[in-house]
């Protein structure tokens, strides 16, 4: 404690039992106690005197951020982890009232027909987010690994994720218990996961460059086909609604069109950039692209044909996009932290979305088309109400 009219130390304290890893936060109270958070996640309330604790609480994470509310009757309290806490001072008890992703965010899933629910991965952890309300509702932790795609089965019964440990896991959407895993799936980590609509069959992609088909029986699950073309990490995988073929999307400046009866190849689409993502339109006969170049290609799903590009961006890589299910409209997102709408046919942009702080990773349309959900580096998941004149 220092006597500022002086510049003079007074006292300091604990005399014994120093608080771990270092103090993060403090607040002074109103009657002259102090409030304390630590790197090690305690919540102190000490004497001014001694600097001794007599009230303590633990959170998840280092405190970051102390605040107080009127006259320190409540107390929010922010973590490194992205949890807020609220906790009254009377009973001295602590309730999670916010929380989010503190990682990057590497994907988005909504489950078919439902707009109430959303899924997002990040390191360590899946999501499952209540739309209206952005409350979590469920956590599926694994530790010190990093989910890189998720996909919902179309009669809702699983969740599909793929691990940069190089496995496919599938679990329960209601309680997150793990229903099955499938072991070195790929051995440079998943990067992309889909399912058919029929719920039989998984489509991986690795970092490798493989794409790999896996049948799902009740009690195991059996490799079908591997299919070798891209050279590079797949980012992107979507099926056609009759699951006959699917386009799978590359950082090798390849977009491949496979059949899935056959297992082979029919179309590639080549251009001069880092694909990033890949969309069909709802009625398929095109398929939209994106990539480091900063623009969208749209390719005819028939023969691969380029039939046009628009610039979406101009400073940063496009990372993600989605068609709306009336094929009106679409959505990108990019490095330069804006979410922006376009018309499909027309090639314009109708709205920009600004609010980001940090480069915008993917982007979902909502099934019923009323709200837009992106997500970024930051660990931030922001919900955009489509414009009504288009919805």
């Amino acid at each position: 404690m220092i006597y500022i009219p002086a510049c003079q130390f007074k006292t300091i304290g604990p005399e014994k039992k120093k608080y771990s890893m270092g103090i993060s936060a403090m607040q002074a109270l109103i009657n002259g106690d102090v409030l304390i958070g630590t790197g090690e996640g305690k919540i102190h309330i000490t004497e001014k005197e001694t600097f001794k604790s007599f009230k303590t609480l633990q959170a998840t994470g280092s405190i970051t951020s102390l605040a107080l509310r009127g006259e320190g009757h409540m107390i929010f309290i922010g973590t490194d982890r992205s949890h807020i806490y609220k906790v009254n001072y009377a009973d001295w008890k602590m309730e999670l009232i916010n929380t989010c992703h503190n990682s990057p965010i590497n994907d988005i899933a909504f489950p078919f027909g439902t707009s109430e629910l959303f899924g997002t991965c990040s390191y360590q952890d899946i999501r499952i987010w209540h739309a209206p309300t952005g409350n979590e509702l469920l956590r599926i932790t694994e530790a010190n690994k990093t989910c890189n795609s998720l996909c919902f089965t179309r009669d809702g019964k699983m969740i599909i994720s793929g691990w940069d440990d190089g496995r496919i896991r599938a679990f329960y959407p209601e309680t997150g218990r793990e229903i099955f895993t499938i072991n070195d799936a790929h051995n440079r980590g998943v990067t992309a996961v889909t399912v058919t609509n029929d719920c039989r069959r998984i489509i991986s992609g690795g970092g490798e460059g493989m794409i790999r088909i896996w049948q799902i029986n009740p009690k195991s699950r059996e490799l079908l086909a591997t299919m070798k073309e891209h050279k590079n990490a797949v980012v992107g995988i979507r099926i056609n609604k009759s699951d006959t073929e699917c386009v799978t999307a590359s950082l090798d400046g390849t977009c491949i069109i496979w059949n899935l009866k056959r297992f082979a190849r029919t179309q590639v689409l080549f251009e001069n950039t880092l694909f990033q993502c890949v969309a069909y339109h709802p009625e398929e006969y095109h398929i939209l692209t994106g990539g480091s170049d900063r623009k969208v290609a749209y390719w005819e799903a028939v023969n691969g044909t380029q039939i046009r590009e628009l610039e979406a961006s101009k400073s940063g890589t496009i990372n993600g996009l989605d068609i709306d299910s009336a094929g009106n409209y679409f959505v990108t997102v990019s490095g330069d932290k804006l979410v922006k709408l376009w018309r499909y046919n027309e090639g314009d942009v109708f709205g920009i979305g600004i609010g980001h702080g940090s480069e915008v990773k993917k982007v979902k349309i909502c099934p019923n088309t009323q709200h837009i959900v992106s997500v970024s580096a930051d660990g931030s998941v922001f919900r955009w109400k489509f414009p009504k004149s288009t919805a």
